[in-house]
């Protein structure tokens, strides 16, 4: 562990964070998670990056009976309530939980799947070029990155988007001690580890985005694929 890291406190808002989400931006971000799953289908082993309370990798698991996970989240107490969904439903023998900083960890495993909600704005652009630089390598040929993430659109719908989020992160801040103030540029990072964007769909005049990216195949030292 690198004891220099600044790590975000998300136990606190473990249980009333579903609530809060709602009265935020009422179905939206819920909408905007399980928008992909019926892509999902064809999925065996994924990499679900800061889930939360599991809502998603409860509904994933239940759609895709054959598929298995490595979960990741710094917090313990989002990794107990993630736990309970998936053993609610009978399927908590196909996950396997990782507490770890997202920063430093590398998986393991080979991916077909990997998921992001809302979660790669809790970091700088370059966390995430490092963060992409150590999944490339586990992504399967034509596997996907699907990401649902706020962003600023363009023209005058710009503004009120830049203040919301302004008040997110310092929500956030004071609620989690979260360092980061603006959000990184995610696509960059993955453009850079040779994955290619494939679909996206806004909400909320373009405040919420849902993303499908696709890991092209690759000779790349730097990014061997998984055969």
């Amino acid at each position: 562990m690198t004891p220099d890291l600044d790590r975000p406190d998300f136990n606190a808002i473990a249980r009333p964070y579903r609530w809060l989400e709602y009265l935020s931006f009422g179905p939206f971000l819920e909408h905007c998670r399980f928008y992909r799953l019926p892509q999902m289908t064809r999925a065996r082993h994924a990499l679900v990056l800061g889930d939360g309370d599991g809502r998603f990798l409860a509904r994933l698991l239940s759609q895709n009976p054959e598929i298995r996970a490595d979960v990741i989240d710094l917090s313990p107490a989002m990794l107990q309530l993630l736990s309970a969904r998936a053993a609610r439903i009978g399927a908590h023998d196909r996950i396997t939980l990782h507490s770890a900083d997202a920063r430093e960890f590398t998986p393991a495993g080979s991916y077909d799947l990997v998921v992001t909600h809302f979660f790669l704005d809790c970091f700088t652009t370059a966390e995430l070029q490092d963060m992409a630089a150590r999944i490339r390598p586990r992504l399967r040929p034509g596997a996907r990155w699907v990401i649902s993430e706020f962003a600023i659109p363009e023209g005058p719908a710009s503004i009120p988007a830049k203040v919301v989020v302004r008040g997110l992160y310092a929500a956030f801040h004071l609620l989690t001690g979260l360092k980061v103030t603006r959000l990184p540029d995610h696509a960059a990072a993955l453009r850079a580890c040779g994955l290619v964007l494939l679909h996206q769909r806004r909400w909320l005049g373009g405040l919420v985005v849902s993303e499908m990216w696709e890991a092209q195949a690759t000779t790349s030292a730097s990014f061997p694929s998984i055969p």
